[in-house]
């Protein structure tokens, strides 16, 4: 099977962290064992889709995949101007809820054969849905990078105090959909340092995870919901809106709260976490079910249905053996 990804999410190094968990999924399509996978990949800057496509045509244009998989709604429209038997497309979120982009992307699904949304919340906002079939494609966390690391040594790297109360808002503080504001008044109330991540290089997150006593993730909206599988992967504790995978992810496990922001509450709910240094969750065995690795292989399953018939993705995942994640 020939595959090309098309991204306009890729970390750069003006943008460490932008499509950090496409370059993941690639890397994990790339470490499964399937010798008839071929993958290749054109990444882009934001913006600039006139001149990406005509880089594609030119460098792709005479040749044809089995496979043209998209991430990002706006990003299909170059993705089709190379020849392929399965036009794909990932939606992340903002190609739905932004004006601008939901247009766009609205006028390209009709040339879509296999459409993807990060999360069954997101997949609900796609047009016509039920009616029009969205697999629940997720790139998933590395659950490799992402894992539990001495608390003091992290702290010790990153020149944070070994005593202090740390809760991480682990987003750039410029988006406003994730809510610093309701961030900076838990902090506030807890008496807590409210650790920030924005331009972080994606491999000094995971000390940042791992340095904080709790995750704080109080957005209005997610497209999947990375941050907190990354902290359910570090056994760190977690508190978080409903949104995105946000419930199916920490549904049952003690220490990581899933509700809608109250201001009270989710203080009450960290200081048990504040007043305890060494506090972890037993939360790794969820994160796996969402790993990249799992993902990816959800992803081929569903290259393969739509190249074979266009049934639904359930039955490939059962011919492929995949196992079904938290939403199935």
């Amino acid at each position: 099977m020939r595959v090309l990804i098309v991204t306009n999410m890729w970390p750069s190094p003006e943008r460490p962290e932008l499509g950090s968990f496409v370059r993941d999924q690639l890397e994990a399509l790339r470490s499964l064992e399937d010798s008839e996978l071929e993958l290749e990949c054109f990444a882009f800057a934001p913006g600039g889709y006139a001149a990406a496509a005509r880089d594609l045509r030119r460098e792709w244009g005479k040749q044809r995949f089995d496979v043209v998989h998209a991430h990002f709604g706006l990003t299909a429209w170059p993705s089709l101007v190379v020849p392929a038997e399965v036009h794909g497309l990932t939606l992340h979120g903002t190609d739905l809820r932004h004006r601008r982009s939901r247009l766009i992307t609205h006028a390209a699904l009709p040339f879509i054969d296999l459409l993807g949304a990060a999360s069954p919340d997101l997949a609900g906002k796609v047009p016509g849905y039920p009616k029009r079939a969205v697999d629940v494609l997720p790139c998933g966390v590395a659950t490799d990078r992402f894992r539990p690391l001495d608390r003091p040594q992290a702290r010790a790297e990153l020149g944070l105090q070994p005593d202090g109360r740390y809760l991480l808002f682990p987003a750039d503080p410029a988006r406003v959909e994730k809510r610093f504001d309701r961030a900076q008044a838990i902090a506030a109330r807890c008496g807590a340092k409210l650790l920030t991540l924005g331009s972080v290089d994606p491999q000094q997150v995971p000390l940042w995870v791992n340095a904080a006593n709790a995750v704080v993730v109080p957005s209005d909206s997610e497209g999947f919901g990375l941050a907190v599988l990354e902290a359910l992967a570090c056994e760190v504790p977690v508190i978080c809106a409903p949104t995105g995978v946000h419930d199916a992810a920490t549904r049952g496990i003690v220490g990581a709260d899933c509700l809608p922001y109250n201001e009270q509450a989710w203080s009450e709910l960290l200081e048990v976490s504040l007043g305890d240094a060494n506090r972890r969750i037993v939360s790794r065995e969820r994160a796996d079910q969402f790993s990249a690795q799992r993902m990816a292989e959800r992803l081929l399953a569903a290259w393969r249905t739509h190249l074979a018939s266009p049934l639904d993705s359930a039955a490939a995942r059962n011919e492929e053996n995949v196992e079904p994640t938290p939403w199935d």
